[in-house]
């Protein structure tokens, strides 16, 4: 499916080492998504470079970042993006799976059955109700990629994260202005900007990582109800 020695050849720009084992799991990964895509929407880019580039070689440069480590969280997770491709790459991790669409959430089992990963928590919550449950402040980091701006983000995913964790979104060519976008629901919700981390992917498109602390306990008013988050972001 995918061509695994061009794939390896493009994150070793970024000095991500992959093993013959991963780039297996990575190939096994595209074909299943392609065949799956067929009867339930997964995603727009089936093409076995588009799959290279825009899912497995940005989830990649954000699982090779040094934080993405101990428990973390992919919310709105989608097809597995970055959540799974970090667990092919760094099998350690505490994975747990966010998503609220139940087909793709059955998708997930379905692919993390057949790549043989385990340690996988498979939650089919939206965020924000999730934030009032079990999750809350439970993970060293949470990220999301393509979910919603990074105010709106912010509400989603720092409830989750313990004090002292992470929240890293993955956003386009315009992370700097969300992040000084986001500067009040960072306040509000007990985090911190920490930096935006630039990187161009191997298709030309421009990635930013933006980071954010945990410095406090999120206010038990936060996350409000979806509609009210995305209406009216902090």
């Amino acid at each position: 499916m995918i061509d695994k020695e061009r794939l390896a050849q493009k994150c070793s720009t970024w000095n991500i080492a992959l093993s013959p084992a991963q780039l297996d799991l990575l190939d096994r990964y595209a074909e299943l998504l392609v065949d799956y895509n067929q009867k339930v929407n997964l995603t727009a880019i089936t093409s076995p470079e588009g799959i290279e580039d825009r899912h497995f070689a940005d989830s990649l440069l954000f699982a090779a970042q040094p934080e993405v480590t101990g428990k973390l969280v992919d919310v709105g997770t989608g097809a597995g993006f970055p959540g799974v491709v970090a667990k092919i790459y760094k099998p350690d991790l505490q994975l747990t799976l966010m998503e609220p669409t139940g087909k793709r959430v059955d998708f997930l089992k379905y692919l993390c059955g057949e790549l043989g990963l385990t340690g996988i928590e498979f939650a089919k919550e939206r965020a924000e109700e999730a934030a009032r449950k079990i999750w809350r402040e439970q993970f060293d980091v949470a990220c999301a990629r393509a979910v919603a701006a990074l105010p709106v983000l912010c509400e989603y995913c720092l409830p989750l994260v313990r004090q002292g964790g992470l929240f890293i979104a993955l956003k386009g060519p315009e992370a700097d202005a969300e992040a000084k976008a986001a500067a009040n629901a960072l306040k509000k919700l007990g985090g911190q900007y920490r930096e935006t981390r630039t990187f161009t992917l191997p298709d030309g498109s421009a990635r930013g990582l933006v980071v954010c602390e945990k410095i406090s306990q999120t206010p038990t008013v936060y996350p409000r109800n979806g509609g009210k988050i995305a209406k009216k972001p902090l």
